[in-house]
């Protein structure tokens, strides 16, 4: 009977459904105009936007279910470890760094564009780093295991990325002048809108949302991150405005011409949640262990994924550089 209270609580958790339940139950409609009444409602549309990503794709006979397979494995586990951390993290950071403010703001619309930029910033500086240091590509690189893409995807990480990020974007915020209350809205924003922009092929094909494109980063965006292409690699770190993107010339629309290929570049095995989850660990440590010297040993961890101590580097820059060679070649 515990065992099915628990499994009903997984199943209601991931819905959050819990807040809504409770709004209908009290009857008081009035509480939808406050912030918790807004994310009772908008919380749950997501997941159910992914049941229906499922059916469809059942419906069309395009549903493998191997393709969900890192992602509900990596839910089960982060839903008992790296959602608390994560929470602790964020709450401490805003207690050590909020009194240190360069600026004191007052929750209005136009302070709340500045709080958003700010985070945009900070997510750009984390996002950034997950891919240019390979310890901390070591926690990201989950998310970018999966070789299909659909909503599903969002919740494939390791434990420890989500407390990670929120070190390096809570602080930020927190020295910039942002107030918690602001954070706390910006990341229920942020995180809904990062789940969606993980939406599938097979509910929305051509994601570049027309003019909207020109200003935010959609779906369309997402996916040339997550591909594997050497031309999209190491591009849009942004979640929602692409401004830092663009100042810092990362930004990459999708070509028409360059079909996306999911995935990591790292031979893998095909759809191994185990893999997904501690691959790229166990390839640094095997780096570290072997690579000669303390100070060899030390690059292994902060240098881009793909250096090597032995000059053969593999990482997105000298692959491009390489690419461009041969093509004037």
């Amino acid at each position: 009977m515990e065992f099915l209270e628990i499994i009903i609580g997984q199943i209601r958790g991931f819905f959050g459904i819990d807040s809504l339940l409770k709004l209908i139950e009290s009857g008081d409609y009035s509480t939808l105009m406050t912030y918790q009444g807004i994310t009772s409602i908008i919380a749950p549309i997501l997941p159910f936007i992914l049941i229906f990503e499922l059916t469809r794709g059942l419906l069309y006979k395009k549903f493998h279910v191997v393709e969900y397979k890192i992602s509900f494995f990596s839910y089960l586990l982060n839903s008992v470890l790296g959602r608390y951390i994560s929470i602790g993290m964020t709450i401490f950071c805003i207690g050590l760094f909020e009194k240190y403010a360069i600026i004191s703001i007052s929750f209005t619309w136009y302070w709340f564009i500045y709080g958003y930029i700010i985070w945009e910033f900070a997510h750009f500086i984390y996002h950034f780093l997950a891919h240019k240091v390979r310890l901390f590509w070591c926690l990201h690189s989950t998310h970018h295991a999966p070789e299909g893409m659909n909503l599903a995807v969002s919740y494939s990480h390791f434990f420890l990325e989500g407390p990670y990020a929120d070190i390096i974007r809570t602080s930020i915020c927190m020295l910039a002048g942002v107030p918690p209350t602001m954070l706390f809205v910006i990341m229920f924003i942020d995180g809904t809108y990062g789940s969606f922009i993980h939406i599938g092929e097979s509910v929305m094909k051509n994601a570049k949302l027309g003019v909207l494109g020109r200003f935010i980063l959609t779906p369309s965006h997402h996916r040339v991150h997550h591909a594997k292409n050497l031309e999209y690699m190491d591009t849009n770190y942004c979640n929602l405005l692409n401004v830092w993107d663009k100042l810092f010339k990362t930004y990459q629309p999708e070509k028409d011409e360059v079909k996306i290929e999911y995935g990591i570049t790292r031979e893998m095995k095909p759809n191994s949640f185990l893999d997904a989850y501690f691959g790229e660990i166990t390839a640094l440590a095997k780096d570290v262990w072997y690579a000669p010297g303390i100070k060899n040993k030390i690059l292994y961890l902060f240098m881009p994924p793909g250096w090597s101590h032995t000059g053969d580097h593999k990482t997105t820059s000298a692959l491009r550089k390489a690419m461009m060679k041969e093509a004037s070649v």
